[in-house]
């Protein structure tokens, strides 16, 4: 029987949640259903790093509603914890030691040039000795979109960082600037390129490769040729193209780390030596899912680990470097074990540790150790005892392709042949050209808390399951649609779904298809909810104009089948709205990038104006993820209110 983490921990663990960090909080073990505002939390563990020395740990945690970098020992010295907080609707990306005395972490926050919204990411470091903190690069008076963009973090220069920024307002081409973390003054080392928006450098802070789009579109890719000391073409190394995936730089730029089919379906990880100009060897290459990404070393020369996405994300850390993170996969056989850092001896490791029914949290391990120190749980009022398990399925599409997916239960289903006229919620992921997995998932994991079963598939589209599975989607979204409907019909002649209460729900993406499927079919569901939807193709379309490459973003995204605007217009939700005959839910931020908010606002005046029963619910200052707490609170608690009233409280759900 694989081992249930939550025991294991509890002789080790004298506190819960951040007492770790010095911040304590307590938690009863659940004997209802969680709270509908519980999975409105932010994750209370966002990411964490140790420092080069391996004796201090920096975490970014949320604090209140809103995050905060918390540092403290490795092993205690009697110190107390130190927490920076990050300010009111700042999202992290991840936290990272420049040296042994300062970290920094990249941030995003929402703002609003000529009346459309954008993501800002910045680089917000402190000083431990000095306590000085600030941002390490700022736009000053003009609008530079991305300042946390780091090519190098220098592991053997404390005082510097190579960085990707122009000093030109509206420049998509960066120079490669060498940056001084304690003062921000920087000098330039290589200036941009046209066509060229991301650089790489090796593991010595030497710029090895550049690419990026031109202004009309095209793929454009350099490299840096370490005998001639010139910057060649992509097209002078053979089976490198200028849409290559390449992870990674070494052995001072004669080699690179891409990602590539090798006549099978899937990726692979492999080496390409740029001096023979050919692939020499293979890293890893698994025959069912595609390579995502690669771990490196500290110093940037050493691959120890490959990224993959199965029924569940996967880190897998090669030869010795995986001794730690195997242990702990084999002893909790059902949680997946994701690799945050390590120190440099990798006798220390940081991991976050998580189950289908399980939010886990973040934990510490060292060599020697009876088990996992956990640091934080990643949500503070939701507990294992109050989810339902999950189990992959697969059901057949109308074409006969296999399409993959999940099953979450509720808690009370016991058996499998309580599995009979469950209240049921399909629930397709965003992307749309991304994929779920058997996974914690929040979103999921409610609906079986209040009673419901829900069904993810991956739609074929979906990454991860190789090329002509993707592509099959990516060329026609109204297959992605038929995959999804399917799913709902197979739960129907299976007898699993209770016809009288189905629900289609989705964020983004799935949002737009939750809201086609109850106008396509309005017998099928009896109530959509759609979170940040995109409902109008063709105003999508002059949306993405709005940024630079969008007008090219835009044919790639929508694919072949949406070339015609009579597609476009016969597949928006917003012209279709007439056709929907039963209640639905819609909500959206104002500040949405991703999907802007007229995309909410004319959905609202389509179903008013068919005379459709519906809820709106809408946040001022709010993107496309629901960065603030009290929104995403407001969000689930509203929800649940919305499906009450539209199928009653489920016999399912545990009672209070």
């Amino acid at each position: 029987m694989p081992q249930k983490l939550s025991k294991f921990v509890k002789s080790i663990c004298l506190a819960v949640g951040l007492a770790a960090f010095g911040i304590s909080h307590t938690s009863q073990p659940a004997q209802a259903a969680p709270p509908a505002k519980a999975f409105g939390q932010l994750p209370m563990a966002y990411d964490a790093a140790i420092s080069p020395d391996g004796k201090k740990l920096a975490a970014v945690v949320n604090l209140g509603g809103s995050y905060a970098v918390v540092v403290r020992d490795v092993v205690s010295t009697g110190e107390k914890p130190t927490a920076t907080p990050l300010g009111e609707g700042i999202t992290p990306n991840y936290v990272k030691w420049i040296n042994n005395h300062r970290w920094a972490v990249s941030i995003n926050r929402q703002e609003e040039f000529r009346n459309t919204p954008y993501t800002m990411s910045f680089l917000f470091s402190e000083d431990l000795k000095s306590g000085e903190r600030g941002l390490i690069v700022t736009p000053r008076k003009m609008f530079r979109q991305f300042n946390d963009r780091v090519i190098d973090w220098l592991e053997d220069d404390p005082e510097h960082i190579l960085m990707a920024y122009s000093d030109i307002e509206w420049d998509p081409y960066p120079d490669i600037k060498k940056v001084n973390v304690n003062t921000s003054r920087h000098k330039t080392i290589k200036r941009g390129q046209a066509g060229i928006e991301r650089w790489m450098s090796d593991g010595d802070g030497t710029p090895r490769l550049g690419w990026g789009k031109t202004d009309n579109g095209n793929d454009r890719m350099i490299i840096f040729n370490s005998q001639t000391e010139e910057w060649d073409k992509v097209d002078k190394y053979p089976g490198l193209t200028t849409d290559t995936r390449i992870y990674g730089v070494l052995k001072q730029g004669t080699e690179f780390v891409i990602a590539d089919y090798q006549g099978k379906d899937t990726l692979g990880l492999y080496i390409y030596d740029l001096v023979q100009k050919k692939i020499t060897r293979k890293l890893f290459h698994n025959e069912s899912y595609d390579a995502s990404g690669v771990v490196l070393s500290k110093d940037g020369e050493t691959v120890i680990g490959a990224k993959y996405v199965a029924q569940e994300s996967e880190t897998e850390l090669l030869s010795e470097y995986g001794t730690l993170l195997d242990r702990l996969r084999d002893r909790f056989t059902d949680y997946t074990v994701r690799f945050v850092d390590q120190t440099q001896d990798s006798k220390t490791v940081l991991v976050k540790m998580s189950a289908p029914y399980d939010p886990g949290g973040l934990y510490m391990y060292s060599a020697g150790a009876d088990g996992p120190e956990r640091l934080s749980p990643m949500y503070s009022d939701i507990q294992s005892g109050d989810l339902g398990e999950v189990i992959a399925v697969r059901y057949t599409a109308r074409d006969g392709q296999k399409i993959p997916a999940f099953v979450t239960l509720p808690k009370m289903v016991k058996t499998t042949a309580q599995i009979k006229n469950l209240p049921f919620i399909v629930l397709p992921h965003g992307g749309p050209y991304a994929r779920d997995s058997k996974r914690f998932d929040y979103l999921a994991q409610f609906f079986a808390t209040r009673g419901y079963a829900v069904l993810q598939m991956n739609f074929r589209g979906s990454e991860g399951y190789g090329k002509s599975f993707s592509e099959a989607g990516r060329s026609n979204w109204i297959v992605m649609q038929e995959d999804v409907e399917d799913g709902m019909r197979w739960l129907l002649e299976k007898g699993y779904a209770d016809p009288d209460r189905t629900c289609i729900a989705g964020w983004s993406y799935g949002g737009y298809a939750a809201l086609m499927g109850v106008a396509k079919d309005p017998d099928l569901y009896k109530c959509a909810i759609a979170m940040a939807a995109l409902t109008d193709i063709n105003d999508a379309k002059r949306d993405l104009r709005k940024y630079r490459g969008g007008r090219h973003a835009a044919k790639e995204f929508f694919g072949e089948a949406m070339k015609d605007p009579k597609v476009r217009k016969a597949n928006s939700p917003v012209h279709v709205a007439d056709q929907i005959k039963v209640p639905v839910f819609l909500a959206h931020g104002d500040k949405d990038e991703n999907v802007q908010f007229d995309q909410f606002t004319r959905m609202r005046r389509s179903l008013k104006k068919a005379g459709v029963k519906a809820t709106y619910l809408e946040w001022k200052d709010e993107n496309h993820y629901l960065q603030v707490q009290e929104n995403r609170e407001e969000f689930f608690v509203e929800m649940e209110k919305f499906l009450k009233g539209v199928n009653g409280v489920s016999e399912y759900m545990v009672p209070d």
